[in-house]
């Protein structure tokens, strides 16, 4: 877990960058198939969609996410030790951003909003195993390496 603001500040862009360039390829294929304009649309809508999600990340959903983990959820069961809390807070960002990121994709491609529910299942589905299998394991194991080998606790 980061430790310190510039941490934090790194591990969410590798985070968001990961899920965002994932999620953006899911739903262009989505959209329009493996069209001629494929790469043009994920390159043009990926940074728009980067700074969208970096702000609902660092203002709105991870704040209330790890609020509600480390008040709510993760002394209720108790969970402390090795991957619970990663996981926890994880999934609860997952459902954060896809309903976040879900209602950007529908308002900016015009859609209506009876489009939303279905946009957030599709989302959900994706999303959450690439965060815990493929993203989240990928950007621990590189702030782990960053932050250099854990000192071993005083008795």
């Amino acid at each position: 877990m980061p430790r310190n603001f510039k941490e934090e500040l790194i591990f969410m862009l590798m985070m968001a960058g990961l899920m965002v360039l994932g999620m953006s390829i899911y739903n262009i294929y989505l959209a329009q198939g493996l069209t001629d304009g494929f790469w043009h649309e994920v390159v043009v809508g990926y940074p728009v969609a980067l700074i969208v999600a970096m702000a609902c990340d660092g203002f709105l959903v991870g704040p209330l996410a790890k609020m509600l983990a480390f008040k709510h959820i993760i002394p209720r069961f108790k969970a402390t030790d090795g991957l619970q809390i990663p996981l926890t807070i994880s999934m609860l960002m997952v459902l954060g951003m896809v309903t976040c990121m879900s209602l950007f994709g529908v308002l900016i491609n015009g859609h209506s909003l009876s489009a939303y529910p279905k946009a957030w299942i599709f989302n959900l589905l994706l999303a959450l195993p690439m965060q815990i299998l493929v993203v989240g394991p990928i950007a621990r194991a590189v702030l782990a390496k960053a932050q250099g080998p854990v000192a071993p606790a005083k008795n």
